[in-house]
């Protein structure tokens, strides 16, 4: 008779070790923060924590599927406060804390106990690394890698009305008598300075994770104007911006060695504005997308900025069409889906995004990381 195989004995979460402590005063709690990196990472269980005097404790955060405002427990008898999370292998996740106090007071603040800040265009913010989480090595400086090179110029748009500033990224290898893919990246100086994208580049570059590429970063003026589906912008992009950059750079001026990149507004106007010209850029790089719609009724929760936004995907929802960068993308729908996916995950795995046919003649696929930057979505 063959013995029944026992259970793995699961070892108590440090939180309910410390619960359970007798006497449970000042100087444990002290001794248990001094022990744990916080928030304190056990498996694919994290406990995020929070030490002080509030009436409420909430963990902010933007995870998927779950309420955004998560409430923290008290420790009976100390004024330390948590909350236990699970997270899927290798989530990073950003987050802060908010107060909430009897006189009617709320404060925001990042984790006190936690020295990890993540900085965006917005402000900076706390970070928890899941279990299993890595930084790619190639999103680091390496100094092995040949560096490229950042030039500024002026664009002159009659469809803006205004002097568009543009920093060009040219490889390091750059030669006249190559032909580049082109790679367009809304919202081009957060991505330069909080994603460190030229860093990302030269080391795609240098280790033929992609082929070597031009890459133009553009600026918004009234950012929420122009990338909501704005067809001044699209035409700035397709009609001034383009045949400046392919008159000027040896490019190779097809659909197939063209890409829009965009993160949030940025991920609608690069697909708003691949939606009115098809024909003429082949890939796209969405990182989630503000991709707002109603499905009854026109209560959006979005606020007037998003209005033309949730326009143009009920119309696209009620009548698609394919895309030619969608070629190879699987659509997504449902309430609080972005974007379009291939084959991984949509959400909870590593940050990823996809840069197809960037290969120009002989079209190539990569994983690509921009650290800091929200998740990303094709």
């Amino acid at each position: 008779m063959t013995a029944p195989v026992a259970s793995p004995v699961r070892r108590k979460l440090a939180i309910n070790r410390l619960r359970e402590r007798r006497p449970l005063d000042a100087g444990a709690v002290d001794r248990f923060l001094a022990r744990f990196e916080v928030p304190i990472v056990e498996g694919a269980r994290c406990t995020f924590l929070y030490r002080g005097e509030a009436d409420e404790v909430f963990l902010i955060h933007r995870i998927f599927g779950l309420p955004d405002h998560l409430p923290l427990r008290r420790v009976r008898g100390t004024d330390l406060w948590y909350v236990v999370l699970e997270l899927p292998e290798g989530s990073r996740v950003e987050y802060q804390l908010e107060l909430a106090f009897a006189d009617g007071r709320r404060e925001r603040i990042n984790d006190p106990l936690n020295p990890r800040l993540a900085h965006s265009p917005v402000g900076r913010s706390s970070v928890c690394y899941a279990h299993g989480h890595e930084i790619p090595d190639w999103t680091r400086f390496d100094p092995e890698a040949r560096p490229g090179s950042l030039v500024d110029m002026v664009v002159p748009s009659r469809a803006l009305r205004r002097d568009c500033a543009v920093t060009l990224y040219l490889p390091a290898r750059f030669r006249r008598t190559a032909r580049y893919p082109l790679l367009i990246v809304h919202d081009g100086g957060d991505f330069l300075r909080y994603a460190d994208a030229k860093t990302v580049l030269d080391n795609l570059i240098h280790r033929l994770d992609v082929a070597e590429l031009v890459a133009a970063f553009v600026y918004p003026g009234d950012r929420l104007a122009e990338y909501a589906n704005s067809a001044a912008h699209a035409r700035y992009l397709t009609a001034e911006l383009l045949p400046r950059l392919e008159a000027e750079l040896p490019l190779a001026g097809t659909p197939s060695g063209r890409c829009l990149m965009g993160s949030s507004f940025g991920a609608v106007a690069s697909l708003s504005t691949a939606y009115r010209y098809p024909e003429v850029y082949g890939s796209l790089l969405l990182q989630s997308g503000s991709f707002v719609f109603t499905d009854i009724g026109n209560d959006h929760g979005g606020g007037p900025p998003f209005e033309p936004v949730v326009r143009f995907m009920n119309r696209y929802r009620s009548a698609p069409r394919r895309l030619r960068a969608a070629d190879r993308a699987e659509p997504v729908d449902g309430p609080g889906v972005r974007g379009r996916r291939d084959d991984g995950p949509l959400r909870g795995g590593p940050r990823r995004a996809q840069l197809g046919e960037l290969a120009g003649p002989a079209p190539g696929r990569a994983v690509v990381d921009f650290p800091g930057c929200p998740e990303v979505l094709l």
